[in-house]
């Protein structure tokens, strides 16, 4: 009997690192057998880099609306002014596939998945000190200063969270972090 794959869940506020760190998880040698990454869906445009299908669906509000309405979406949150949404059916199949799916979602999207899926694992990923956070975010420069502040206070609010995950990983060296995260996966998909 084939074995039932895991959700696992990357979060943690704007600046903590997780996107990087789910896209080091993805090209892991020693996890390229256990995890599969779910796309997605999001209204917002594309950065620099991003491709449809690879990084995220990108879709206009109105196909983002009609998803929710359907009940294609696992969880969906609007964030910074966007839509985000996980496909439900993407994540099922491959779970009765055997295959671990990785969600690199924020802090409320992690809430719910819970709510659905008590038994995945969830991953808060944070920066040693409120002012690490905020200093990442000013030198990422992707944000106008009016944006940055919003992350910072939504941070402030997410930061409270980390207790009710399974581990908690400080950033404070992107390699350490990641070696730390890599054993976590390796031992809880074992």
């Amino acid at each position: 009997m084939k074995k039932k794959g895991r959700v696992i869940i990357i979060s943690g506020p704007s600046g903590s690192g997780k996107t990087t760190l789910y896209r080091k998880l993805l090209q892991s040698p020693k996890l390229k057998n256990r995890l599969v990454k779910s796309i997605s869906v999001t209204t917002r445009l594309s950065r620099g880099g991003e491709r449809h299908g690879r990084d995220y669906f990108f879709v206009t509000s109105k196909m983002f609306r009609y998803k929710k309405r359907a009940g294609h979406f696992l969880e969906s949150m609007k964030v910074f002014g966007r839509d985000y949404g996980t496909p439900y059916k993407n994540v099922r199949d491959r779970l009765r596939a055997g295959k671990n799916v990785l969600l690199c979602i924020d802090v409320k999207g992690a809430r719910v998945v819970r709510r659905k899926i008590p038994e995945a694992l969830t991953v808060f990923i944070r920066t040693p000190t409120f002012a690490d956070l905020k200093k990442r975010l000013q030198n990422r420069a992707t944000e106008d200063p009016r944006s940055a502040k919003l992350r910072l206070n939504i941070a402030r609010e997410e930061l409270k969270e980390a207790p009710r995950y399974d581990y908690v990983v400080v950033n404070d060296r992107l390699d350490r972090a990641y070696r730390e995260l890599e054993k976590i996966i390796l031992v809880e998909t074992a």
